[in-house]
Order: structure tokens, then C-alpha cells, then sequence
């Protein structure tokens, strides 16, 4: 991270946790629910198949730049599959740094080649070894790893939500982290029940039991993008929701921490790791603050 970056979310924060303030400092714009894979545990993919003219997008990104988002993620459906005429998703990376944003991130399925150097990061769907990936995801695992072999970067960070199906594999995805050229470290969330997916939904000693693996890898020195000191608040969904400091627009509409805010009771199940580090960090939680100091020098 750039120093006049650090500087920047420094004085935000400060002044969100003095003055109480709600304003935005992360932002995600969703290209389009369009995606190539169906996988088991997704309840946003496909549903309109529409994907975002470029000056629909744009505008979206200096809406979000106006509001002082300068964290932006492009998400999908699938991110790669994005493209407006002679416009693709690099574009709008490329974009997105001349408008004044500090760090550009993607998510992405990762079946597509990774040819994005400009990405601060590219948070890559990882969700198990291949036996349990390929299970929820179908057969793209070795399509995958061999993306991630002829990737431009070394700016990948693998991104798994862990559910009943592969809530097994956590230590296994965390030595490939570890062990795989290009990919800098791996995030973890808590699979969030949507009403079509709650049976995927881990109980709170599945939660901890994960939180424990997770915990020794860290100690063995694997590279994970998450905070330790926010696991006894996601093993206890006991974090503020929503994030009023996170907005994502789609198709024109802002929302609130996430797409999810709408569906009743879902926040209260919530099994993003980002949502409570962050609305932790901001309520000025001291191990928060300096765990995530730590782990975002190191990974960004």
C-alpha cells in the first residue's frame, strides 16, 4: 500500500470513530449477474443475465468516487465476462485508478485467464480441494490452478466460503495459498443462508471449529487475509450490521453493506469476515484496529 494511501484511510477512520460518521469508504459495482458456472452455495447469479453498458458503469464509479468510496471492488456474476463493445474488464480497472480510486480490486471464478496487473487485487474463488471445489463448483479446479500458473501477477488472493460441503478442506486451501506461485494469500467468509441455499449454513461450533484451523495456519506462518480478532464475533454473529461504511451498486441501485440487506433476518446471519472486521474497526475496537493495520501492510 501506497503511503499517501495509508495516510488517507488513516485520517478516514480516525474521523469515522470520533465523529460516529456513516459515510461510505468501500464500494462495489456489479457488472452483471451473468456468470458461466451455477455453483451450489450462489443465489445472484444468472437471475437477469444483463450485463452493464460501459457509461451506465462509469457513472456508477463517479457516483461511488463522489460519495468518497476510494476502496472499489468489480464484481458479478462473473467479472471476466464483462465487455462493452471494445471496453473490457481491464478498462474499467484502468478507469478506475485514473479516477482517483487507491485500490482497485476483482472477484472472479477464475476460469477465465488472469491477465490483470493493474488489479490491487484479484480475489479468486477457491472453495476446497478439487474433490469438494469441483463438487460445488463443477469441474473447473484444474482450470483454475492453471489460470493462476499463467497469470500476469502475483496479485491473486484466493477467496473461499466455507459451507457444509466443504467446511472440511479449510486447512487444505490454506497450504495451496501458501504453496501456489502468483497467489499472495486467502480470505475466508462464513457461508450467508440466503433462503434457496440455508441447509449450506455452518453451526456455531462448526464456526469455531474452522476458526481454529484457520488460527494454526496463521501461526505456521500461511498467508490469510482475514483478522483473528474478529473470529469470536463471527462464530457468534455478535458484530453491528449493516456496514454503512461499504455500498454496492447495481444497475443504478445503492444498497446499504450489500445485496443481501433486503432479505429479512439475513443480516443477522451474516457470514461475511469483511462485514464485522469492519464495522468492529470502525466502532473503534483496539485489536481490530491494529490486526488490520498488520495484515493490510502486508497484503496490499
Amino acid at each position: 500500500m501506497k503511503f499517501s494511501s495509508f495516510v488517507r484511510f488513516s485520517a478516514f477512520g480516525i474521523k469515522t470513530i470520533l465523529l460516529r460518521q456513516k459515510k461510505p469508504i468501500l464500494g462495489t459495482v456489479i457488472l452483471t449477474d451473468k456468470c458461466n458456472l451455477k455453483c451450489k452455495h450462489c443465489s445472484v447469479n444468472n437471475i437477469t443475465s444483463v450485463v452493464h453498458p460501459y457509461e451506465q458503469i462509469r457513472r456508477e464509479m463517479q457516483q461511488l468516487y463522489d460519495m468518497g468510496v476510494r476502496i472499489l471492488f468489480f464484481c458479478g456474476g462473473e467479472t471476466f465476462l464483462w465487455e462493452d463493445g471494445d471496453k473490457t474488464l481491464r478498462d474499467l480497472v484502468i478507469e478506475a485508478k485514473a479516477m482517483g480510486f487507491l485500490i482497485v480490486n476483482v472477484v472472479t471464478n477464475g476460469t477465465f485467464p488472469l491477465d490483470l496487473p493493474e488489479a490491487d487485487l484479484i480475489l479468486l474463488s477457491l472453495d476446497g480441494d478439487r474433490e469438494h471445489h469441483n463438487i460445488i463448483r463443477g469441474d473447473t479446479y484444474d482450470t483454475i490452478m492453471e489460470n493462476i500458473k499463467n497469470a500476469a501477477s502475483d496479485n491473486i488472493c484466493f477467496y473461499m466460503a466455507i459451507n457444509q460441503i466443504n467446511k472440511d478442506t479449510v486447512h487444505d486451501v490454506c497450504l495451496t495459498a501458501r504453496d501456489t506461485k502468483n497467489v499472495r494469500a486467502v480470505s475466508f467468509n462464513f457461508h450467508t443462508p440466503y433462503p434457496d441455499t440455508k441447509e449450506l449454513a455452518l453451526s456455531k461450533q462448526e464456526k469455531a471449529a474452522c476458526c481454529a484451523v484457520i488460527t494454526q495456519m496463521m501461526r505456521e506462518g500461511v498467508p490469510v487475509f482475514n483478522l483473528k480478532s474478529a473470529f469470536p464475533y463471527l462464530i457468534e454473529n455478535k458484530f453491528p450490521t449493516p456496514c454503512h461504511q461499504c455500498v454496492v451498486m447495481e444497475d443504478g441501485k445503492l444498497s446499504t453493506c450489500g445485496r443481501c440487506i433486503e432479505i429479512p433476518g439475513l443480516c443477522e446471519q451474516c457470514g461475511y469476515f469483511f462485514v464485522a472486521e469492519y464495522t468492529l474497526l470502525f466502532q473503534g475496537n483496539i485489536k481490530i484496529i491494529l490486526d488490520m493495520l498488520r495484515t493490510y501492510l502486508k497484503y496490499i
